[in-house]
């Protein structure tokens, strides 16, 4: 049928396409700066109709810098003839149907399907819960076992420790307690070795069972099982008594317990070296702060007018003018990507800095609990691009530098039924530690009752939790005489 309709195999290729360059943009929205510099380096090198200015006189006079907005893109800083453009405004309503459109359309499940999809294609960093699914699929659990085993792989933290709580998952999930106990034996087989435990002692000693051959593995696991608080305190000549070992001896059996990880998840954080860069400068204009993006860290690049000029040069064969329009058309969607990456990142930076004004003038104590489901609605945009902007991005404060995601906290109560940033109890925390005094430490219950007093619940496990957090060791370690 002849018209401007395209048959189906037509659409799929157009799509298939266009999928790349989609991916390419969200992944740069997730990219830090460093990242995001190469990356557009490494384009320039393989696209010859993208140039940089590095006059910075031409720098000033141009349009063509790396945020301009896609509606000055054809008439002043691209300025395509008009078969380029018809390319370029192809391009913008399938961008702006998979970018915007399925963030702020109306939701339903097809079309949240395909924009999940979208995101979870782009390439990340493979986390301990998810490799601990990937080996779901090698058990023979039943699909109910496999939805309960789902459920406890969630509450298994970053450093490989079952911290959920039984009672509540059997009475949300109407299993037996047989058979979520059953369930997380399942897990706790998993790898890395020692991973699903709930406590140190049962997560060394799960490590300790695939220990081949060891003269001391007895002794080991009778110290792992009834005197590590002796290992931890150094009491060698307790621990030579009790098993009747000489010191040499128990050198070898403590050396042994030290090859186990007692931080088995920890083996799943990223080690790469990670080099960071503020994108977003916070200063404070006519009394109110101001967020925003240095686009000077970035490539200032165009699209060439050479290249432009073969388009209309008659002497130049199809063949090679089809090339090129294909080249301007990648250009052009990446200075497009590069635009919006940008100004998202303004958008919800300044929406942080308007929600913690309290924290850049006060501190770490008057930190707002803040989600990002808050600011997405705020921005228009949905939850998951909030999460993927903020990820490996510095802002720099009148306070200092930070990550953005350190603004998102939860809350708990505070004076008068408000809410207060767990950051902010964490912070009160170790201000009552370093005040202390060495020889008599605060307990975990006689810091819930400082804080208490200051107005803040919060429960004495949930102090144990951020104590964790901010590596400061029980009040028995902490003693000095």
């Amino acid at each position: 049928m002849a018209g401007p309709y395209l048959s189906l195999s037509q659409q799929q290729r157009q799509v298939m396409t266009l999928a790349p360059q989609l991916r390419q943009s969200l992944e740069m929205l997730q990219m830090p700066v460093l990242e995001l510099r190469a990356a557009i380096l490494k384009e320039m090198a393989v696209n010859p109709t993208i140039e940089d200015l590095k006059d910075p006189v031409e720098v000033m006079l141009s349009d063509a810098m790396p945020v301009v907005p896609p509606q000055h893109v054809t008439d002043k800083g691209l300025d395509f003839s008009p078969d380029v453009d018809a390319i370029l405004k192809q391009d913008d309503e399938w961008r702006d149907y998979f970018m915007q459109g399925m963030e702020n359309a109306p939701s339903n499940d097809d079309a949240e399907e395909k924009r999940q999809y979208m995101f979870d294609s782009v390439k990340q960093h493979v986390s301990l819960q998810d490799h601990l699914v990937e080996q779901l699929t090698l058990t023979d659990l039943s699909p109910e076992d496999r939805e309960l085993a789902i459920n406890l792989i969630g509450n298994v933290n970053d450093d490989g420790y079952f911290t959920g709580s039984l009672p509540d998952i059997i009475m949300i999930s109407g299993r037996s307690e047989r058979d979520v106990v059953n369930v997380l034996k399942v897990i706790q087989s998993f790898d890395p070795p020692g991973v699903g435990s709930r406590t140190l002692r049962e997560c060394l000693l799960q490590q300790l069972d695939l220990v081949e051959d060891s003269p001391w593995e007895d002794e080991a696991r009778l110290v792992i099982d009834k005197y590590l608080e002796k290992l931890g305190a150094h009491d060698e000549k307790f621990l030579c008594k009790v098993l009747d070992l000489t010191r040499a001896e128990l050198d070898h059996v403590t050396a042994l317990i030290r090859c186990l990880n007692p931080r088995p998840g920890r083996s799943f954080e990223s080690a790469s070296t990670e080099y960071v860069e503020p994108e977003v400068f916070v200063t404070k204009e006519k009394g109110r702060f101001v967020a925003k993006v240095d686009n000077d860290q970035l490539p200032h690049i165009r699209i060439s007018k050479h290249y432009r000029k073969l388009l209309e040069d008659k002497g130049v064969s199809g063949e090679t003018k089809s090339y090129i329009r294909e080249r301007i058309r990648a250009g052009a969607f990446l200075i497009r990507s590069i635009y919006q990456r940008q100004e998202t990142i303004r958008k919800i930076a300044q929406e942080i800095v308007d929600a913690q004004t309290d924290f850049l003038t006060q501190g770490v104590e008057a930190l707002h609990p803040m989600t990002m489901a808050e600011v997405a609605l705020k921005v228009g945009v949905h939850e998951t691009t909030v999460s993927r902007t903020v990820a490996n991005k510095y802002m720099r404060t009148p306070l200092g530098l930070f990550e953005m995601k350190y603004f998102f906290t939860p809350g708990l109560k505070g004076k008068d039924g408000a809410s207060i940033s767990n950051k902010s109890v964490q912070d009160q925390i170790k201000r009552l530690v370093d005040a202390e005094n060495p020889a008599t430490p605060l307990s975990d219950q006689a810091i819930e009752e400082k804080l208490t007093a200051q107005g803040i619940t919060v429960a004495r496990r949930t102090i144990a939790k951020y104590r964790g957090i901010l590596k400061i060791p029980p009040s028995h370690e902490r003693r000095r005489t």
